[in-house]
């Protein structure tokens, strides 16, 4: 059983922390260096879409004080949040999935007070803590992910205090993973119904399949709640952990079962869409590009050969690295600390 402590006191949080916190906010995740570039391009894509709603960026405490000095050069919104290891071998993921391991941490548990809410996010590493106000509405979203439309929409959709919006899982499994559950296949995923790119997502009955009962992580809108945060807590409390192919995801699909409103695939655009349901994609409906797979962007400008052989691929990745280029252009002109953080970060992920 996960060992979580008691959330913060409702009255413990001051005036002046609730003044600092917007009330609808884009919300990500750093947790290590290696994702730097990725966030930074997120940060400057949202921004060049002009967004009306800032970025705020949650760090850990072992964040190197190099990379929280990046953010702070390039006046990103950081929270730095608190976490308690849960016990050893609660959650093990599959040797090839080794990166799910901080994707705990993208759960903001969220404790509602009068006009603030802490949030608390979970990880196979540990449970944080933080604060950030809002009256309506957050969007997560995965810091692997390249915004090219404003979707600024999002936060007007109407969805129920115990409730979220996200898109479908895609259960094709293009890699053919053995790992993955048996019963993802094209047959079952809830893409394969959707007619074209503006078609709407499939409805979720109680008759369809199991996999249309999932959704994807990387874009998740919700209002946060303590009703929430104490729900999402029980069935961590209750649930195998070890039975989850996806933490973060399964968790969710598990509470919100037949209470999450699901999003059009632009929202989140699986960059394997492209080639898995072609029928469905377009480029230019795209708001949200998620780089899913170890493999990101930054890795390298070119990619490996077994994702050059899949579609749209290298253009894909050419997107990423026409935002990123002048992006790290100008921080060598202006901020040679930043730049040279930047490069050394992604010396080291490769």
């Amino acid at each position: 059983m996960v060992q979580l402590s008691t959330p913060p006191s409702r009255t413990a949080v001051t005036i002046a922390m609730i003044q600092q916190c917007p009330s609808f906010a884009y919300v990500t995740l750093l947790t290590r260096p290696s994702y730097l570039a990725g966030l930074l391009v997120l940060h400057q894509s949202l921004r060049a879409v002009h967004s009306m709603y800032d970025l705020v960026v949650m760090i850990p405490p072992t964040l190197p004080q190099e990379t929280r000095d990046v953010l702070r050069r390039c006046r990103i919104t950081v929270r730095e949040v608190e976490w308690l290891h849960p016990p050893a071998g609660k959650y093990t993921p599959h040797q090839r999935d080794a990166h799910y391991i901080d994707t705990w941490t993208k759960l903001r548990h969220v404790v509602l007070t009068t006009t603030c809410v802490l949030l608390w996010a979970l990880t196979a590493s540990g449970l944080f803590y933080q604060s950030i106000r809002t009256d309506g509405k957050i969007v997560l979203l995965d810091v692997d992910m390249l915004i090219l439309r404003n979707m600024d929409e999002l936060m007007d959709i109407d969805i129920p205090s115990d409730g979220i919006a996200a898109t479908h899982v895609c259960a094709c499994n293009p890699r053919r993973l053995d790992h993955y559950p048996i019963d993802w296949e094209p047959m079952n995923c809830a893409h394969s119904s959707v007619k074209s790119p503006h078609s709407p997502p499939p409805l979720i009955r109680k008759d369809s399949p199991r996999p249309y009962h999932q959704l994807n992580s990387g874009t998740v809108v919700l209002r946060p709640s303590y009703a929430l945060a104490e729900g999402l807590q029980a069935i961590l409390l209750s649930q195998d952990l070890s039975q989850w192919n996806f933490p973060d995801q399964d968790l969710l699909a598990a509470y919100f079962k037949d209470r999450w409103i699901p999003l059009p695939w632009y929202y989140n655009a699986l960059r394997s869409l492209r080639n898995t349901h072609p029928v469905m994609w377009s480029d230019r409906e795209i708001r949200c590009l998620h780089y899913i797979f170890p493999e990101k962007p930054w890795h390298n400008r070119d990619l490996p050969t077994d994702l050059l052989s899949q579609a749209g691929f290298a253009m894909m990745n050419r997107w990423w690295w026409e935002r990123f280029d002048p992006l790290v252009k100008r921080l060598r002109k202006t901020d040679s600390k930043s730049y040279y953080t930047l490069v050394k970060t992604m010396q080291r992920s490769k």
